[in-house]
């Protein structure tokens, strides 16, 4: 049950919203400034809707910060809306800036006034799951990361969450750029292997002939060119945690070695017969369909079944666009460091085009894309110029589609995500010329992801060649 305290003068409008709000909400009203914080002190309400003018009046310097202050320091997490005139619309913005949530103005619409409510519980939940997790689990340096408005990136920290402390092999479903290695060394920070090493391999930089060499090592004269022994990746992370990236591009050889240390923690150094031991945990990372590579007899199934005990998918940025202004503001606290610049925001528009954007390259094309505009901008706002011109296209396969406002906010955003996946699939085989391999390839998922997508919309690769 939700709590509300209602401080205003005006009767006729406190009966309104009380009349507005769901009936298990429980509801108190104040005339009295005093009185209501005395209230709060005692039973401390999740929103409280205040007039503007009590409130004001409350400071002996008018000052609105100082007046919601004392609300804030009861219950950080208060949702705290103002009820104001439109004459007064002005110092309204003010008390927004200054810590309040929401506005209403008189006179008051009940359909506004279940709006506000709405929008105050979604963030009420998502302040009261963070700062669970802030305070049970998560280490300070790790908390804006995962303030995300995703449901599916919640799920994602929430297993995260699950597993870190565990053994468990864990696999790290997702598109190029998505962030895995990043959410790889969140599970090692937060296991008790946290003090140990965390070592890193990019399966597919490393040639194959290399690969077995480089993750199990080898003996002096075990091939040429092996003038000393070698300590393997395996040898490196012993107790700590192996994160194996881009795993789907493993050699044969390789796969069994892999599956050996998986089973029973044994491995051997290329060229060597002594049996070693590792205890090592491995997470894996993947942006190809491994159940799919291993019914085609490219990837062994015995081991697939080995590394798929924690599967994670993580969404691709294109999915999470709520979450893509959070992400600006850590890219750009960080370039503005790196790089000495004295930028303190992004133009609205740059962030709408953001928005519109299909991100292939997922987050580190946002990285990448925002670091060269933090080098290029000469002012204190990254503005359009600073970025490539094709981004801000209203031509661009990437631009919004019409939205039907007319339809409830959740099937409105199914229609224009599936009119969304349409257009950039037909524009994808346009350029592949019908290749599914390739347009797989340049799209960043599996063949088998692709298919269902072109089952789903009923396009014909035919439809596209030449």
């Amino acid at each position: 049950m939700k709590s509300v305290l209602i401080i205003s003068p005006k009767e006729d409008e406190t009966r309104l919203i009380r009349e507005s709000l769901p009936s298990d909400y429980q509801v108190e009203n104040e005339d009295s400034v005093q009185n209501a914080l005395n209230l709060h002190r005692q039973c401390s309400f999740d929103v409280i809707f205040s007039d503007l003018k009590l409130l004001r009046d409350t400071s002996e310097t008018n000052d609105i910060a100082e007046a919601i202050k004392p609300f804030k320091e009861m219950n950080p997490l208060a949702e705290i809306l103002i009820l104001s005139s439109k004459a007064l619309i002005h110092d309204t913005v003010k008390a927004v800036k200054a810590g309040a949530n929401n506005y209403l103005t008189y006179p008051i619409n009940p359909a506004e006034v279940r709006l506000a409510i709405e929008s105050a519980n979604e963030s009420l939940t998502k302040n009261l799951e963070l700062d669970y997790l802030r305070d049970k689990f998560w280490k300070p340096e790790w908390v804006d990361i995962i303030d995300s408005r995703d449901a599916g990136m919640r799920d994602v920290y929430k297993k995260i969450r699950a597993v870190a402390s565990t053994r468990a092999t864990v696999l790290l479903n997702g598109e190029t750029g998505t962030g895995k290695g990043l959410l790889a060394r969140m599970i090692h920070m937060h296991s008790n292997r946290c003090d140990d090493p965390f070592i890193s391999v990019h399966c597919g930089a490393i040639p194959d002939t290399l690969l077995e060499s480089e993750l199990f090592g080898h003996e002096k004269g075990a091939f040429t060119g092996a003038v000393r022994k070698k300590l393997g990746k395996f040898e490196m992370a012993r107790g700590g945690t192996i994160f194996l990236d881009e795993l789907g591009t493993i050699t044969p050889p390789a796969q069994i070695k892999l599956l050996q240390v998986l089973q029973d923690g044994t491995f051997s150094r290329v060229g060597g017969e002594e049996t070693l031991q590792t205890d090592a945990r491995v997470i894996t990372a993947t942006n190809a369909d491994l159940a799919e590579m291993s019914e085609r007899g490219e990837f062994r199934k015995d081991l697939y079944y080995r590394l798929n005990v924690f599967p994670i998918e993580i969404p691709p940025l294109r999915q999470r666009v709520e979450d893509i202004p959070h992400i600006v503001e850590i890219f750009l606290e960080k370039l503005k460091q790196r790089h000495e610049k004295n930028i303190h925001s992004v133009h609205p528009q740059v962030l709408q085009a953001f928005k519109n954007y299909a991100w292939p390259g997922n987050i580190r094309e946002l990285e990448n894309l925002m670091e060269r505009a933090c080098i290029l901008e000469t002012t204190k706002i990254l503005t359009c110029e600073s970025f490539p011109a094709g981004l801000f296209e209203s031509g661009n396969v990437h631009a919004v589609l019409p939205v039907q406002n007319h339809l409830p906010l959740a099937e409105a955003r199914r229609h224009a995500t599936e009119d969304f996946e349409r257009q950039y699939l037909k524009t994808l085989f346009t350029r592949t010329k019908g290749r599914v391999n390739r347009a797989a390839e340049d799209a960043g998922i599996s063949s088998r992801q692709l298919n269902k997508l072109m089952v789903k919309y009923g396009i014909q690769k035919e439809d596209f060649k030449d």
